[in-house]
């Protein structure tokens, strides 16, 4: 970082730092990020090199009045140290957390040699081996945090701030604009909280995934709690289908790598029959496509009535007439977005 991009951090993040043993009595200097709606996230440059940091946001950067606890970042840090058990790599190293200040320490990752995969799609890079690894990864954490549930699950009760963070904002606020599908998308809320399987990241979203030399390695998992599985192979499966209509050109690229994702993740599954989170994921789709367009936070990259309208059609009639897999869901949005 040049000396003009250098900017005085904020006094929490040095307090937290301090604290924390992470950095002495220098003068701290680093670069705000962008991107995130949930979190102040920094890359602060210590006398030990260079470290990501972030603090929780009490109310979310979006349009809506969306709230959340702070605390969440606790068990952002919970779910870093499960993943690296499970999947050594996978995410960034935790360095530590401050809980009295919100703020989460950890590894800093250069661009240079981690490109996110939202980029790499948005340019029409759509590569069916990281779909692949993520699939693998995704399954990983889960069938480790599942074998061990009896030591994982009480350090993991944090269902309440799933449900602020995803639940409500997602499926709930967007009953509330359809109300002839607001019984399908409760009945939804109802199927997650009742299946809690495992420990879920909550927010797979390419946005949220690096493509490293080793693999993926997935950020932000703020909305960590012991959960349903579906949810998050469901969630990211979404965003796949979303960016048919960010990047038309590499739709059926993208398509592909849907199908590698949820054959890679369903390959893994041990915890349940695989046939049984298939179906949960394949029920969610449909809402999580509608809670993108009319919930709390939509994409920012559909724009236009077109495209949204798209989006409305296809979820509207997947929620009246659930499909069992993943697939025909994938079908169906084709057969939608071709037309």
């Amino acid at each position: 970082m040049t000396g003009a991009d250098a900017q005085a951090v904020p006094a929490a993040f040095v307090q937290a730092l301090r604290e924390l043993g992470l950095a002495g009595d220098e003068a701290l200097t680093g670069q705000p990020l962008t991107g995130g709606v949930s979190s102040d996230i920094w890359r602060i440059d210590t006398a030990r090199g260079p470290v990501c940091a972030k603090r929780a946001l009490p109310k979310l950067r979006v349009a809506a009045d969306w709230r959340a606890p702070i605390e969440r970042n606790q068990y952002e840090a919970r779910w870093m140290q499960v993943a690296q058990a499970a999947r050594p790599g996978c995410t960034p190293q935790l360095l530590g957390q401050h809980p009295g200040l919100g703020v989460l320490v950890m590894q800093w990752l250069a661009p240079t040699d981690h490109r996110l995969w939202k980029a790499m799609l948005h340019d029409g890079q759509a590569d069916i081996g990281t779909a692949q690894a993520v699939g693998q990864t995704l399954a990983g954490v889960h069938a480790y945090a599942a074998a061990r549930a009896g030591e994982l699950a009480p350090r993991f009760d944090s269902t309440a701030i799933f449900f602020d963070i995803r639940l409500e904002p997602y499926l709930l606020a967007t009953a509330q604009r359809h109300p002839d599908r607001a019984g399908a998308l409760q009945a939804l809320v109802a199927q997650t909280q009742a299946n809690a399987r495992t420990l879920v990241h909550g927010d797979v979203s390419p946005k949220n995934i690096l493509v490293g030399p080793a693999g993926p390695v997935l950020l932000d998992a703020e909305c960590a709690c012991w959960g349903d599985p579906a949810f998050d192979l469901a969630f990211c499966l979404n965003h796949l289908l979303l960016k048919c209509l960010w990047a038309p050109a590499s739709r059926a690229g993208f398509l592909a790598c849907y199908d590698a994702l949820a054959a890679a993740y369903l390959a893994g599954v041990r915890w349940e029959p695989a046939e049984a989170v298939e179906e949960r994921a394949a029920r969610l789709l449909p809402g999580l496509l509608l809670a993108r367009v009319d919930g709390k936070s939509p994409v920012e990259y559909l724009q236009d009535d077109a495209s949204r309208d798209v989006v409305r059609r296809t979820a509207r009639a997947l929620l009246r007439a659930p499909l069992p897999r993943p697939q025909p869901v994938a079908q169906a949005w084709h057969q939608e977005i071709a037309a």
